[in-house]
């Protein structure tokens, strides 16, 4: 996408504003160093976002044998931000204020039937309104909503143009979203939300080349190249789980046979188990939620189908990971979403020494491969970022919104 000045100011802009998250009180010569704009540009910066009143003067530090440098941080209580997390089998919300600290949260079980647009639309905007009216923030303060939705996105169109696990079709979320919603709402999948999350909070921060795996009901990599967000050309980059792992192998939502996703992602892990022992208890055959729960106690209890399932698992993975260590050459590797956090340090320990088999000396020596380190959940705080983003684009000369409500963000 050709990006036009007001882009890339809203760029800097937000990059400003994500540094000052991160280190606040800083001063514009630490934020000038932590963005490589120049202090000229970063001064012009601060001075918007004193402005719009989302940064505060802090007070001064003294420098060395020049003026004392003024200090500038978030001002928390100049609105709200909110980050849905939707996926297969549950909905997250949480409302934080714009230093990205937590104030409300709220939750609801999607089971595999109840995947209908009209529904699911529905259980977002009641767990949106949860988190509000918990926060007792008035309406008119929510700065945004950052929604992310699994498979692939129209993110400035506000569609989700293909979600295999729930055979979604070109569904206009946010303009059903925008029928239940006064807020401005903002579309992306969980690889970019997490993938966020991580640079802002995570193992990412200060990383340019960083992977972050999703694995949940379905599989994906978050890719930052260079230091920025890769997106692809229509947004879809990162769709590795559904690249080819075994040939003519289990058949996938997508329509292909064997994808990384249906060995590694929860539904294909419930069938390794399947396969290996059949009438294991650990098999919840109704249940993606209950069954990794089961295997992860297992682990924990060194039940011996538990450890053969993972064991298969991470073969499988740390194959699939190998081809990105190879292709990407990638600093960081993170493991994410709820199947990682159920599983834990076994999976993590299983997985580096499958990587290690396959992968090429040299770029694995550069490799380093982790769980997610962020204790709360990564996709909707990333999704929150989203909306912030969004926010500084709305953002004209004369301080007006300049898109509709329903419509994504530019790149």
């Amino acid at each position: 996408m050709k990006r036009t000045s007001r882009d890339i100011r809203t760029a800097n802009r937000y990059g400003v504003l994500r540094h000052v998250v991160a280190a606040s009180p800083v001063s514009r010569q630490e934020l000038a160093a932590a963005t490589g704009l120049s202090l000229a540009t970063v001064a012009n910066l601060v001075g918007e976002l004193l402005g719009l009143g989302m940064l505060v003067e802090v007070g001064f530090e003294d420098s060395d044998g020049g003026r004392p440098r003024g200090l500038v941080a978030v001002n928390s209580s100049k609105g709200a931000l909110i980050g849905v997390d939707v996926a297969e089998t549950y909905i997250h919300a949480e409302l934080f204020d714009l230093t990205l600290t937590v104030r409300a949260r709220a939750d609801a079980e999607v089971r595999p039937e109840e995947n209908d647009p009209a529904e699911v639309v529905a259980r977002i905007a009641a767990a949106v309104s949860s988190v509000v009216q918990q926060a007792g923030v008035a309406a008119d303060r929510v700065l945004g909503v950052g929604v992310s939705v699994p498979g692939q996105v129209d993110r400035e169109g506000g569609v989700s143009v293909f979600a295999p696990n729930w055979d979604w079709h070109d569904v206009p979320l946010l303009r059903l979203l925008a029928e239940h919603l006064p807020h401005p709402l903002h579309l992306d999948n969980p690889l970019r939300a997490c993938t966020v999350a991580e640079q802002w909070f995570g193992a990412a921060r200060g990383r340019d080349d960083a992977v972050v795996v999703n694995l949940g009901t379905g599989v994906g990599a978050g890719l930052a190249l260079g230091g920025t967000l890769h997106r692809g050309v229509s947004n879809s980059a990162g769709e590795w789980g559904h690249t080819t792992l075994v040939l003519d192998g289990r058949p996938c939502h997508c329509g292909n046979q064997g994808c990384v996703e249906g060995y590694a992602g929860a539904p294909g892990i419930m069938r390794t188990l399947r396969e290996l022992s059949p009438d294991s208890p650990l098999l919840h055959p109704d249940g993606q939620t209950a069954t990794i729960e089961a295997l992860g106690r297992g682990l924990a209890e060194g039940d011996p189908v538990a450890v053969k399932v993972v064991h298969t698992t991470a073969r499988y993975l740390g194959a699939a990971l190998a081809d990105l260590v190879n292709l990407l050459n990638p600093e960081l590797i993170v493991l994410s979403g709820w199947v990682a956090a159920t599983l834990g340090e076994p999976l993590l320990a299983e997985v580096r020494e499958a990587v290690a088999v396959r992968a090429l000396r040299r770029p694995l020596a550069n490799t380093e491969i982790v769980l997610c380190p962020i204790p709360s959940n990564p996709v909707s705080l990333g999704a929150a970022t989203f909306a912030l983003e969004g926010s500084l684009a709305s953002v004209g000369p004369k301080n007006r919104r300049t898109s509709p409500r329903w419509r994504g963000t530019p790149v």
